[in-house]
């Protein structure tokens, strides 16, 4: 099973968005050498918690910082953008960290309501939901099959990147998002942090997933999870005070820094709300190593998944460190080497 990252660059309580994307060049380092297979970016818009706003921002910088690992957005949110500039962009780092690249792709805002309109070129009237054609132009794009009547057929020629692309993915939550993964042949990573319970989702992305010649061949799943890991259980549940506190007010519309765990429990004692067992709303799999590693594995086998990405967020960025240090002891991780391919060879995984 392989194991990846997704970083939202959260800010703790007493720092600030500089910090936090320090702190994200740190960690992804800091998993090139312990040997996770990928390092994913998150793009959130308008909150005072997390600093992801551009993955495409961070993903040269970050590439730039480490040597093997795989780079890519998780996701970048397509609704926002054109989908010639996300290709250009793309096939730019692309060809700058070949056979390292991956674009994650996503439906959702990453934001709220206010926030979506303000990201908007024209505000004359809301965006129309067009999510199916926005995919299909850009993966067009990237394999130039555009029909050569169609009025932007020549500028996929005009990528700068190229003949390199990265490796695209469709990123969800929801049965939707497994039926368009499947039918473009496209791997799969479902949200569970988001959605916990998604493994029926998984299952039928896998049963009606139509082979392509220019992406996979066989379905590949990959499902992301909300883990903490520390030395004991008592210490992991302890840190993960500061996670409970910044989901319950997030389900009342409020969105704070990331707490302390002190100033947390003070919160949760107040609200007459547990400190320790499952998060608000949420499946988060916590613990010492031996208890983390049976929950990813029980999480991997549930959804019969290739890959299990992490979502850690902890106040004290040391906290975080050493979570991802356990869980690489923890499943056995070794660094792997780069593995070379000729110029535009599509990298699935």
């Amino acid at each position: 099973m392989r194991l990846s990252v997704l970083d939202q660059s959260p800010i703790s309580e007493g720092s600030s968005g500089v910090d936090a994307l320090h702190n994200t060049l740190d960690l992804a380092r800091l998993a090139d050498e312990l040997g996770y297979h990928r390092y994913w970016v998150a793009e959130h818009h308008g909150g005072p918690m997390l600093a992801s706003a551009s993955p495409e921002a961070l993903i040269g910088p970050i590439a730039a910082s480490t040597e093997r690992i795989r780079v890519g957005s998780g996701g970048v949110m397509l609704p926002h953008y054109s989908p010639l500039k996300v290709a250009e962009t793309f096939t730019i780092l692309a060809a700058l960290y070949p056979g390292r690249i991956d674009l994650g792709i996503g439906r959702a805002a990453g934001t709220d309501p206010l926030t979506t309109f303000a990201l908007q070129r024209d505000r004359r009237q809301a965006s129309p939901d067009d999510f199916p054609e926005q995919l299909s132009e850009l993966l067009a794009y990237l394999d130039n099959d555009l029909p050569a009547e169609h009025p932007f057929a020549r500028l996929a020629e005009t990528l700068p990147g190229l003949p390199e692309v990265p490796a695209a993915w469709l990123l969800g939550s929801s049965a939707q998002s497994a039926v368009w993964a499947a039918q473009l042949g496209l791997p799969y990573a479902f949200a569970d942090f988001i959605n916990p319970g998604g493994d029926a989702i998984a299952a039928a992305y896998r049963q009606r997933f139509s082979r392509s010649a220019r992406r996979l061949t066989a379905p590949f799943t990959a499902v992301a999870a909300w883990v903490l890991c520390a030395d004991t259980d008592e210490e992991a549940q302890h840190l993960a005070t500061s996670s409970r506190m910044t989901l319950t007010l997030l389900r009342r519309g409020r969105l704070i820094p990331v707490p302390p765990p002190e100033q947390a429990i003070e919160f949760l004692a107040r609200e007459g709300k547990p400190v320790t067992g499952a998060l608000p709303g949420r499946r988060g799999i916590v613990g010492s190593p031996s208890t983390v590693r049976a929950g990813l594995e029980q999480l991997a086998s549930e959804y019969g998944a290739d890959e299990v990405i992490v979502v850690t967020i902890t106040h004290d960025h040391a906290a975080r460190r050493r979570s991802y240090e356990l869980l690489a002891e923890a499943m056995s991780l070794e660094p792997a080497t780069l593995t070379s391919a000729p110029p535009g060879t599509f990298y699935p995984t």
